[in-house]
C-alpha cells in the first residue's frame, strides 16, 4: 500500500486539531475575545420559577443589610426558607407572584425564634419595641407595615429606603 498525500491546500488546523494551534496568533486571540450572542455554551435558560426564588432571595438579603444583619447564620435562614419554597411553588407555580413576602415572613419567623424581632418597627420609636408585618400576607407587591399605626415602612426589599 501506497502512502497517501495529505489534501492539498487543505488550509490552517483549527485550533485544537491535530494537537496544534492555528498558525495565525491574533486571528486565534481575536476568536477568543470576540463577544458573544446569547448565553454560554451548554448553558439552560433559567426558569421563571427559580427566577422568582432568587428574586425573593436578593429581595430579603437587601432588607437584612439594610438592617445591618446580614451575617453569615442569618443568610443561612433565607437560603432554608427559598429551599423550602422551592418545593412550595413547585408544587403550585401560580404561587410565584407571592414568594417574596412569603420568603420575607419565613426569614422573619426563623429569626424570631432564634434571635428576636426583626425587622423592627422604625415607626414607633420609644414604644415597645415591635416587628414589622408583611402585607399582604399572601398577596403580590407585599409591604413591611407597621401594625401599630397601619403604616407602610417599605416594599419588601426597599427597607432603609421611603415606600
Amino acid at each position: 500500500m501506497e502512502p497517501k498525500e495529505p489534501a492539498a491546500d487543505s488550509g490552517p488546523p483549527e485550533e485544537g486539531a491535530h494537537g496544534g494551534a492555528s498558525p495565525d496568533p491574533a486571528r486565534d486571540r481575536e476568536r477568543r475575545d470576540a463577544p458573544r450572542e446569547g448565553p454560554p455554551p451548554g448553558a439552560r435558560r433559567q426558569d421563571p420559577l427559580e427566577r422568582s426564588l432568587h428574586a425573593a432571595r436578593a429581595l430579603i438579603l437587601a432588607d437584612l443589610e439594610a438592617s445591618d444583619v446580614a451575617h453569615a447564620d442569618i443568610v443561612s435562614l433565607v437560603e432554608e426558607a427559598v429551599s423550602h419554597r422551592r418545593w412550595w411553588v413547585g408544587e403550585w407555580p401560580e404561587g410565584a407572584a407571592f414568594v417574596d413576602g412569603l420568603v420575607a415572613q419565613d426569614v422573619q419567623d426563623a429569626l424570631l425564634e432564634r434571635y428576636g424581632r426583626w425587622p423592627v418597627c422604625p415607626v414607633c420609636v420609644g414604644s415597645d419595641p415591635h416587628a414589622l408585618d408583611v402585607e399582604p400576607e399572601l398577596g403580590e407587591e407585599p409591604h413591611w407595615v407597621c401594625a401599630a399605626t397601619s403604616t407602610v415602612v417599605a416594599r419588601v426589599g426597599s427597607l432603609g429606603s421611603k415606600p
